[in-house]
């Protein structure tokens, strides 16, 4: 259990690394000044490499030889593209997705 004073200090430490992360990137890059290349180029690749990252994230345990042989995988990978290129929203796509593999394991498989 923790003292009083390690609580305190433990709530201002996560205050402290919050408001670090909401406020740093605007005392970085005003509004004003030009966004460095670097930085324009990391917005532009960084979204899908972490999409990359979790879909290979989410298929690395797969087992095609035992238990479902990846099939609630599949399908619900099949539904995230196609629900991703019919409405072009990542949440939907992501949700949709999470969705039909929790119903396909719960219910189904």
């Amino acid at each position: 259990m923790m003292t009083l004073g390690q609580q305190i200090v433990m709530i201002s430490m996560v205050v402290l690394g919050t408001m670090a992360t909401r406020f740093l990137p605007f005392l970085i890059f005003p509004a004003g000044k030009e966004t460095p290349k670097y930085i324009q180029y990391l917005g532009r690749v960084l979204p899908a490499a972490v999409f990359g990252l979790l879909v290979i994230y989410c298929l690395k345990d797969i087992s095609l030889f035992s238990g479902s042989h990846g099939i609630p995988e599949l399908i619900s990978v099949v539904l995230v593209i196609l629900l991703h290129l019919w409405k072009r929203q990542m949440l939907i796509s992501i949700a949709g997705g999470t969705v039909c593999y929790m119903l396909l394991v719960q219910l189904v498989f």
